[in-house]
């Protein structure tokens, strides 16, 4: 079974190279927006939605309308309206969010005004960092302020600050969120890997390995951000230093695989921090002790 996931997971990345590089999304406003990753930048999954007080009417108020595509029809539908003071949080599920130069996010709000919303972003959805605030007309936002260097995001939370609480879309009318600085995100089982608390590549993982490092040869990459994590047993210190052997351990076996040389590798161990399940069961455990591959373009 660990050895079916992990095929899946680099099936999934041989595509790569195949999928098609930046579109243009109708901004709702009659201009364009050009995403470098196109469909797979946008947030596809809701986590919470809040509605504020007073909420917007029926037809406004599923939290669904702002997953996927942009979709808005021209009429009065295909978008979430927050509601006075009411909030969204999006997951990025096959990408991730990461800081470029420039435009890092965009958010497709409709109406004739932007309406002031607050920004925050985080990693596993728990702690979060506030960018600032959406107003003006202008929903284009650069993280740069907020984050540091090699930070990967998958969560965006949108909280409406109450500047129009008038009528039957009271609040941000949100259509679509796209990572404009984005990169594909792949995440491998440690248990695949690794024995157990070992940072040696076993060699059953070594064809899959290099069916990843084929599918980043496979097209323009400027730089892949290889992140290791482990279940919550034992120190903070074991854990943060077994992580980083893992990552550095992926790092050394797809550095001399991948033809470009200008390509940055970087690797970062983040121990315990960051769980995607609980650490309260093993098959929770297990999801935990990963390694997070992400692949961005040029």
């Amino acid at each position: 079974m660990r050895q079916l996931i992990l095929n899946v997971l680099l099936l999934s990345s041989c595509a790569l190279a195949a999928q098609d590089t930046g579109k243009k999304y109708p901004d709702g406003h009659g201009k364009e927006v050009y995403v470098p990753l196109g469909d797979v930048a946008f947030a596809d999954e809701v986590v919470r939605y809040i509605p504020g007080k007073p909420a917007a009417i029926a037809s406004a108020s599923d939290s669904s309308l702002c997953r996927g595509l942009p979709d808005f029809d021209g009429m009065d539908g295909g978008f979430l309206t927050l509601g006075c003071g009411g909030s969204v949080i999006l997951r990025f599920t096959d990408n991730a969010l990461i800081n470029v130069p420039g435009i890092d996010l965009y958010v497709f709000e409709l109406g004739k005004y932007v309406e002031k919303t607050q920004l925050s972003i985080s990693r596993d959805g728990k702690t979060w960092i506030v960018v600032g605030e959406i107003e003006g007309g202008n929903a284009s936002v650069d993280i740069d302020k907020a984050v540091k260097p090699g930070e990967v995001f998958n969560y965006v939370k949108l909280t409406d600050l109450k500047t129009d609480c008038k009528g039957s879309w009271p609040g941000a009318d949100i259509d679509a969120v796209a990572a404009i600085g984005s990169g594909k995100q792949f995440n491998l089982n440690a248990a695949v890997l690794f024995d157990t608390d070992k940072a040696l590549l076993r060699a059953q993982a070594r064809p899959q390995m290099d069916s990843l490092a084929e599918a980043i040869n496979g097209f323009a990459v400027k730089e892949v951000i290889i992140s290791g994590f482990t279940d919550s047993l034992g120190t903070d210190e074991h854990n943060i230093a077994l992580s980083k052997k893992r990552a550095k351990a992926v790092q050394d076996y797809l550095k001399p695989k991948i033809k470009d040389k200008t390509i940055t590798l970087n690797l970062f161990g983040y121990g315990e921090q960051y769980p995607v399940a609980a650490n309260t069961t093993e098959p929770g455990r297990m999801r935990n002790r990963r390694v997070e591959v992400v692949v961005i373009p040029k």
